[in-house]
């Protein structure tokens, strides 16, 4: 009997002692290592961006501004002279040569001032050569020479006048044009035409494309540059800038550039909207999608790239030109790996798994 109770109790201490062993012993089970492994691999990984290379290369830039065509040369043709307007040679859209008559106006007693000048002329000549002989040999003295030389040169520049004077009775075209309007008629104003508006004349080659450029833009613009014009209409031209002011317009703070478009046609309109891209000297730059730009915490523009440890870091870049879906940027290190998806979740110094942007894409669908 007491050695029965002996072995019970030997029993009962065996049993309490494996059970304790549960909470004091340390061990681990294949299914406490299961829990374990899902938390830690949740740990370890990493948010997935989309990559795209940033190659740098000399990219030839365009400033593409909006303006408009302007004439070379557009004047309003005045009489300069008094009369009536008896003849008008011109109407609207009519095409004139340097030269060509567009009015005449009324005599007005000018080629009988002419004649008047003419015959005075005949007799100052007339008195000169008569007297010159007998003034050389003695008979007249030398100082009537000079009086004589004197009233014929005063007779030739009355004429010259009144020559001048018959010829300001035609309106004459000043240069080659085309003729936009015409606000007289015939017989009209009796009166003094002095001033008077006859013509309005337009120059259509060469024509002018005119646009405004900033401050911040003007340094890469110069005389001589080629330009590429797109008109309203669809057409495409090609010129040259001819001129850039030095001086900014008072209210825009803008600078005035011209450029110079061969037009010996006549098919481009002056005043037509058109959309001037100049062509600037090539400047090292980056070509990236549109959506790959961000802002900084502190606003500044730029890209987030990934660096050969999976680092997240912000490089601020420059817009040099802008395309429809892509932009050219400088600031841009030559094969940097550029985040083009995901970048607006993510943040400097943060460690991300890099994926090129095709390969995204393609276990994206």
């Amino acid at each position: 009997m007491k050695a029965s109770r002996i072995a019970a109790i030997g029993l009962v201490a065996a049993a309490g002692l494996w059970i304790g062993s549960g909470y004091f012993l340390p061990h681990e089970s294949q299914e406490s290592r299961a829990a374990i492994q899902p938390n830690e691999a949740a740990a370890d990984k990493l948010f997935r961006v989309a990559v795209a290379t940033g190659h740098v290369v000399p990219h030839s830039r365009k400033l593409i501004l909006s303006g408009r065509t302007e004439a070379d040369q557009k004047v309003m043709v005045t009489a300069r002279t008094s009369g009536v307007i008896t003849e008008l040679k011109v109407r609207r859209g009519v095409r004139v040569k340097k030269g060509d008559v567009m009015a005449v106006l009324s005599d007005e007693a000018r080629e009988a001032q002419v004649a008047q000048a003419e015959a005075l002329v005949t007799q100052r000549k007339t008195e000169l050569e008569a007297k010159r002989k007998l003034i050389e040999s003695g008979t007249l003295p030398r100082l009537n020479l000079v009086d004589l030389e004197s009233q014929l040169k005063v007779a030739e520049a009355t004429m010259a006048a009144a020559i001048a004077e018959r010829d300001r009775g035609v309106v004459r075209a000043p240069w080659t044009g085309i003729v936009t309007d015409v606000p007289v008629e015939v017989g009209k104003a009796a009166f003094s035409m002095a001033g008077q508006e006859i013509a309005q004349l337009v120059s259509l080659d060469p024509m002018l494309a005119v646009v405004e450029v900033s401050e911040r833009q003007l340094a890469g613009v110069k005389v001589g540059d080629k330009a590429d014009i797109r008109l309203v209409t669809g057409e495409t031209v090609t010129g040259r800038i001819r001129f850039v002011s030095k001086s900014a317009s008072a209210t825009t703070r803008t600078y005035r550039v011209e450029v110079e478009i061969t037009n010996r046609d006549g098919a481009i309109p002056d005043g037509i909207t058109a959309e001037v891209a100049i062509r600037l000297a090539p400047a090292p730059a980056a070509r990236i999608p549109r959506s790959a730009l961000t802002f900084s915490a502190a606003g500044n523009l730029g890209v987030r790239t990934v660096d050969a440890g999976g680092m997240v870091a912000f490089v601020p870049v420059r817009p040099i030109e802008d395309e429809q879906g892509f932009m050219w940027v400088t600031g841009i290190s030559d094969g940097a790996l550029v985040i083009v998806q995901g970048q607006d979740f993510v943040r400097e110094g943060q460690r991300v798994h890099p994926v090129e942007a095709n390969a995204a894409l393609s276990a994206a669908k």
